[in-house]
C-alpha cells in the first residue's frame, strides 16, 4: 500500500518508528517530514499528507502530532479527506469499516506508542463494509461545498 506519512515536532520521534514499521511490513511510504524534533507548524504537514490522498497519490495517509487533534482539523479542510483522530484500536477499525477514513491521526503525547503501531496495522488492513455506511459516507461529500438538505 502507497502511505503518506508526516508529523509535527511532537509526533517526530513516533513518525520515525512508524516509518520504519511501515518499511518493513512492505508498504511504499512517502515521509513527508518533520525532518527533526525543533518546533514546526502541524498545519504544513497535515496538509502536505490530505493532498496526496486527496489526489490519489497514496492510498492512505497517516499523522502524528502532540493530540492528533492539530493534524486532524487541518487535514479535515483537504476536501476527499476524511481524518479520524483515533485513541484505540476499536477506533482505528471502526473509522476504516463504517467511515472509510482515509487518514489516521494519532497523539503522541496521549496514546501508547505500541498501542500506535497497532492502529496502524489495523487502520491499513480494515476494509470499508460499504452498505449502509457508503450511504452515510456519500452525505459527506456535499459537505465540503455545504450541507445539504436532507
Amino acid at each position: 500500500m502507497r502511505i503518506a506519512l508526516a508529523a509535527d515536532h511532537a509526533g517526530f520521534e513516533v513518525k520515525q518508528r512508524l516509518l520504519e514499521l511501515l518499511r518493513a511490513d512492505g508498504h511504499a511510504v512517502q515521509d513527508l517530514g518533520t525532518g527533526g524534533p525543533e518546533s514546526v507548524d502541524y498545519p504544513d504537514f497535515a496538509c502536505a499528507v490530505a493532498r496526496r490522498v486527496a489526489a490519489g497519490d497514496v492510498d492512505r495517509g497517516v499523522l502524528v502530532c502532540g493530540t492528533g487533534i492539530g493534524m486532524s482539523i487541518a487535514a479535515n479542510k483537504v476536501p476527499g479527506v476524511r481524518a479520524a483522530k483515533c485513541n484505540d484500536t476499536f477506533e482505528a477499525s471502526l473509522c476504516r469499516a463504517h467511515n472509510d477514513a482515509n487518514v489516521l491521526c494519532l497523539g503522541a503525547r496521549v496514546v501508547d506508542e505500541g498501542v500506535m503501531a497497532e492502529m496502524v496495522r489495523i487502520f491499513l488492513g480494515q476494509p470499508f463494509e460499504g452498505g449502509r455506511h457508503a450511504r452515510r459516507v456519500s452525505k459527506l461529500e456535499p459537505a465540503e461545498g455545504g450541507c445539504q438538505p436532507r
